[in-house]
């Protein structure tokens, strides 16, 4: 690992703990065994570790997850619908990355504007836009009942946001909502899939 990923992970895990006011660039510099005037040779300041660390989450999720423009393949059959909706809710419950960039998030939501929207892209517009163009893919291929696919993606999806941010709450109930999860889903499409 390179110094500058060093940098990157000690920074989100005490901003993730202590969130970005209660970080200091002297306490990321200790943490990665370095002194803060050579952290200054790998970034501007706390900022622009902040920026690196949003891009770099981004990607990740992007890459891993998927969005409305990159979503893979559509599922051919309930089965195989409900398994890569787990695999992608698996990735964001345990990928160490996106969780303590969703607690920073969680936590500093209320303090900055950007933030909020950062949240609320990841909890709300990003994941039901792309179960909106997944869900209606699928109805046009006969797999799902012709309805609202926007509706069926929040129906899909808001349930599964707050078992994951009680997870995050409660890590004990990590299981619980893991298992609660699934069975939304079984549900879901048991309800609205044809076959």
């Amino acid at each position: 690992m390179t110094t500058r990923d060093k940098i990157l992970n000690e920074a989100l895990t005490l901003f993730a703990d202590r969130g970005y006011d209660g970080t200091s660039v002297e306490e990321i510099a200790e943490k990665v065994g370095i002194k803060a005037p050579s952290l200054y040779n790998h970034f501007k300041g706390k900022e622009d570790i902040l920026n690196a660390l949003i891009d770099m989450t981004e990607a990740r999720y992007e890459e891993f997850f998927g969005s409305d423009k990159h979503f893979g393949k559509l599922p051919e059959s309930k089965e195989e619908f409900i398994q890569t909706a787990i695999q992608k809710i698996s990735f964001t419950m345990n990928d160490p990355m996106i969780r303590k960039m969703r607690k920073f998030l969680v936590r500093e939501q209320f303090r900055s504007e950007r933030f909020a929207e950062i949240t609320t892209k990841h909890q709300l517009y990003g994941i039901q836009g792309m179960y909106t163009k997944i869900i209606e893919g699928m109805m046009n291929e006969g797999l799902f009942k012709k309805d609202d696919p926007e509706l069926l993606a929040i129906e899909v999806t808001a349930p599964v946001a707050l078992w994951i941010a009680k997870a995050d709450r409660q890590p004990r109930c990590e299981q619980e909502s893991t298992e609660n999860i699934e069975r939304h889903i079984r549900h879901f499409c048991d309800v609205y899939m044809i076959g």
